[in-house]
């Protein structure tokens, strides 16, 4: 029979009590004792089997590349690291789409990029929010509820910061982005009273909007880290875990992260960290050879924070001081939001959650930190579309492991419903990756689509092959990665018969997107 955790723990309190009191005398009977409290505990209607499925934690963190110490870098992430030690890092996970709304589309689908809108960060909105409830669910956390779990969602899960339909500048709205997939949404806007403005928020409690983009990217706040609002989402989730302890369904909690996302703003103490000196720059600054600059982009989003020391562009690069300042300001949001994440982790354990809890960290896609002279995401190149990925589970043939197979986020919708025992009653793109996570033979295989800026993008573990519906010359793209991931040069031209091989491959990826030879 399972018996409920509440029961055991108030077993095991009781034993030490009475150790306590009466002294070592009582010690040999102890286990008949903790026997018969338990036993006498024994509810009268058992949990059922749906009961007893793992709860999930689901952790998105805006714009977080391949940038922990668990991946190599010199980010100082210890709390990441620890749960990508205990469970499984996949060190080859890419997006769909290297924007925010329409990644976040896909990995809550499992579907790929199949219209225009499927490429904006107003693909959740267009798609999704308007929509009655069906059978089929609008994302795999409808399909959780639907499975009886409760689900809570704190911070940015879909693409709004809150959960909610509004514009930057508009008030708060009471329609729901994701109107089928939430039991509660919940969010902590603190001294900046939207989610909008919180997202874009500064230490003063003043944002972007309101300064009409007057504001540096970055930002090293005198503050605590409640300071900042990722601090109090933390707070929100922690406190939303005691109550969920107690429930009786097992449950679905989502909590979205805003940091590393522009601006680079974090408590100071999180910058002390590091060393600026110490801070390495991109090791491919250049623009590749044989490509368009249609393939890359003048850093837009980066350059509209008008207070910026210098404006990124690809006619030249930003100084060394500047990127390091830069990169500074990044490596310090992500041990803040590291540190935030230690907080959960903490309250799960001790609560003893985490003994069926299943816990995945997703990064919605990568950034170019001045790689191919670029500061921003939206290319086809590797940093924009490689992102974090851990998966923690309960179960110990899960512990412990690197996946270094090609795998994409559409994957991450059927691995999630495999390893909690619901049925997947529709078909979707995405592969379960639980094959992957017991297998022994984790390198040389898999593949990962990638759409933006009018092109395809084909990631097998040897090469990446990117073709462009566009007027601009050249239109085909191939990096080999069989040498290294720098992408500096575009070999399409030396290698035909590889692109030749390839090409097949990618146009099985052709959802219709540009070419209409498909329609989901």
């Amino acid at each position: 029979m399972k018996l409920r955790p509440k029961i055991v723990r108030i077993a095991k309190e009781l034993q030490r009590y009475t150790e306590k009191k009466i002294g070592n005398m009582l010690k040999p009977f102890r286990f008949i004792v903790l026997f018969l409290i338990v036993l006498g505990c024994k509810e009268e209607n058992p949990p059922s089997k749906k009961n007893v499925r793992p709860n999930v934690l689901f952790i998105a963190v805006d714009d977080l590349r391949n940038e922990l110490g668990a991946y190599g870098s010199i980010a100082k992430s210890p709390n990441m690291d620890a749960l990508a030690e205990e469970g499984i890092l996949f060190t080859h996970h890419y997006v769909q789409v290297p924007t925010c709304g329409a990644s976040r589309h896909a990995l809550l689908t499992g579907y790929l990029p199949s219209k225009p809108i499927h490429l904006s960060n107003n693909a959740i909105v267009e798609e999704l929010s308007g929509k009655a409830e069906d059978s089929i669910p609008e994302t795999f956390i409808h399909r959780f509820k639907q499975a009886g779990y409760h689900t809570v969602g704190i911070g940015k899960i879909s693409h709004s910061a809150d959960g909610y339909v509004y514009g930057y500048e508009e008030p708060v709205s009471i329609k729901k982005e994701l109107p089928h997939s939430w039991s509660e949404l919940l969010f902590d806007a603190g001294k900046w009273e939207t989610g909008w403005n919180a997202f874009f928020g500064y230490a003063d409690g003043e944002n972007r909007q309101s300064l009409k983009k007057q504001v540096k990217p970055y930002e090293a706040g005198e503050v605590e880290d409640d300071g900042y609002p990722d601090g109090l989402t933390a707070n929100l989730a922690v406190s939303k875990l005691k109550e969920l302890q107690n429930k009786e369904k097992p449950f679905f909690m989502g909590v979205g992260f805003f940091k590393p996302h522009l601006p680079f703003n974090a408590p100071k103490k999180y910058w002390d960290l590091y060393n600026r000196e110490e801070i390495p720059l991109s090791d491919h600054p250049r623009i590749p050879e044989n490509i368009n600059l249609a393939s890359l982009h003048e850093g837009g989003e980066f350059n509209s924070y008008k207070l910026g020391d210098e404006r990124a562009g690809l006619e030249a690069s930003v100084s060394d001081a500047y990127a390091k300042k830069l990169r500074h300001g990044y490596l310090a949001s992500i041990s803040y939001i590291d540190a935030q994440i230690g907080k959960l982790l903490q309250e799960l354990q001790r609560l003893e959650l985490d003994e069926n809890t299943i816990i995945i960290i997703w990064g919605d896609h990568g950034w170019h930190l001045g790689d191919q002279r670029v500061w921003g995401k939206h290319t086809l190149f590797e940093n924009a579309l490689k992102s974090t990925l851990i998966i923690k589970t309960p179960f110990a043939k899960h512990r412990n492991k690197k996946v270094d197979a090609i795998v994409e986020s559409v994957d991450v919708y059927p691995t999630l419903l495999e390893l909690s025992d619901i049925p997947l009653n529709h078909k979707i793109d995405g592969e379960s990756l639980v094959p992957l996570m017991i297998s022994n033979d984790l390198k040389g295989q898999g593949k990962a689509y990638g759409y933006f800026k009018q092109g395809i993008t084909l990631r097998t573990p040897e090469y990446r092959l990117t073709k462009y519906f566009r007027e601009d010359k050249p239109v085909v793209e191939l990096y080999d990665h069989s040498r290294d991931d720098t992408e500096d040069r575009n070999i399409a031209g030396d290698r035909p018969e590889i692109v030749e091989k390839l090409m097949p491959v990618l146009e099985n990826g052709d959802t219709g997107l540009y070419s209409g030879k498909k329609d989901k």
